[in-house]
């Protein structure tokens, strides 16, 4: 009973109900899409590293502290230590990797090159590659100022077979070869032959990364660990750890954009408060009569928090399909400059947005209703 005349109620005055909820639905829709960044990124980056070849990654320095570092300082001499090391480890194969981000004044013309062995298969490090277009390194490109390029980094620079990608004012690349990987890293890859690489910045004592691939995968943690016993200088990351290390990452941006939401909410508890609590002096006189006729002061309490909660998820309902239209708009421009999706709307954060709604409608009704509660039989009979 109390639902429906709730209902009523708010029906009565139609126009101040709808700027209400449409308050609630905006705050709404901003929690809905800050938070959707972190569910996408998580998603996102979950799967690139599913797609992402090489068991274990090697870095010079304690490991987590850069996922992709971007200034090589890992001296050339552990390449030829680990792969004497081979049979001790029971490593099959290690590949030397150099990455370079160049910079732009737009992310269309930002781009991640990462030198390897020209002999390396791609499919070795990367999973379902797949050529679109041209043709793959082969031994007879090393040194040469060739590259092959992700099929999303293509799609967003417009760059194909037979353009030329300037590296540094001393250094271009002609592109050979479109490849993808089905959405994975190298997608938004520039691959280049890593002598090629090194030439072009003057670095030719340091790599980036030491890719390496296990004979039993199943073993990584352990092989880590004694990789690391044996050269405390070196650190090493299986892939499962590296998505550690962004998901504790995300979880640190989901508080700042929980805070950021925050405000957006305790404006829509302000202004459903307001509401109620105008609803509430408008019928002082109502709810004497109803008090006169039997009513306890505890059904005027509840009938008044239950349009607070009703506003707020009416609210909520609106906000998670505004949530949803900003997510796809950001979805379409990420794809566009970056080549992933970067939000996704999870059943949980659906679940979590109208929590929240719920909660600040119980809030916000509790003072107007405490107020209905509480007005004397006598005095509200006798307001005009």
């Amino acid at each position: 009973m109390s639902w429906g005349l709730a209902v009523a109620s708010l029906r009565q005055r139609p126009l101040r109900s709808v700027l209400t909820a449409l308050g609630i639905a905006i705050a709404i829709a901003s929690t809905v899409v800050f938070m959707s960044l972190g569910e996408g990124l998580r998603k996102a980056f979950a799967e690139q590293l599913t797609n992402l070849g090489p068991d274990l990654q090697v870095s010079y320095g304690e490991a987590g502290d850069d996922l992709f570092p971007s200034a090589p300082d890992l001296p050339v001499r552990f390449l030829d230590e680990l792969q004497s090391d081979a049979e001790r480890f029971g490593i099959d194969a290690v590949i030397p990797a150099l990455l370079y981000l160049r910079g732009g004044i737009n992310p269309s013309q930002s781009f991640i090159f990462e030198g390897l062995p020209a002999d390396v298969e791609l499919s070795d490090i990367f999973s379902d590659v797949e050529l679109v277009a041209g043709r793959f390194l082969g031994a007879a490109d090393e040194g040469l100022d060739v590259a092959v390029i992700g099929a999303s980094a293509a799609s967003r620079t417009g760059f194909g077979v037979g353009r030329e990608l300037r590296l540094n004012p001393a250094a271009s690349f002609e592109i050979v070869g479109v490849v993808s990987s089905g959405g994975g890293i190298l997608d938004n890859l520039i691959v280049v032959p890593i002598t090629s690489l090194q030439a072009a910045l003057g670095v030719d004592d340091r790599f980036s990364l030491l890719l390496v691939d296990l004979r039993r995968p199943e073993r990584a943690e352990e092989t880590a660990t004694a990789i690391e016993a044996a050269y405390p200088e070196l650190g090493v990351q299986t892939q499962a750890g590296a998505l550690s290390v962004v998901q504790d990452s995300l979880r640190i941006s989901d508080f700042v954009r929980l805070g950021i939401s925050a405000i957006a909410l305790l404006v829509g508890a302000i202004a459903v408060a307001n509401t109620v609590m105008m609803s509430v002096f408008e019928r002082t006189r109502e709810f004497g009569v109803i008090r006169a006729v039997g009513a306890k002061p505890s059904f005027l309490f509840g009938l008044v928090v239950v349009e607070a909660l009703v506003l707020s998820l009416i609210g909520a309902v609106l906000g998670v399909g505004l949530g949803w239209l900003a997510t796809s708009v950001v979805n379409v421009l990420a794809v566009g400059y970056v080549g992933i999706e970067v939000a996704a709307i999870t059943l949980r954060l659906v679940v979590f947005a109208v929590g929240v709604a719920a909660v600040v409608g119980l809030v916000a009704g509790l003072l107007p209703a405490g107020r209905a509660a509480r007005i004397p039989i006598a005095v509200a009979v006798a307001r005009e």
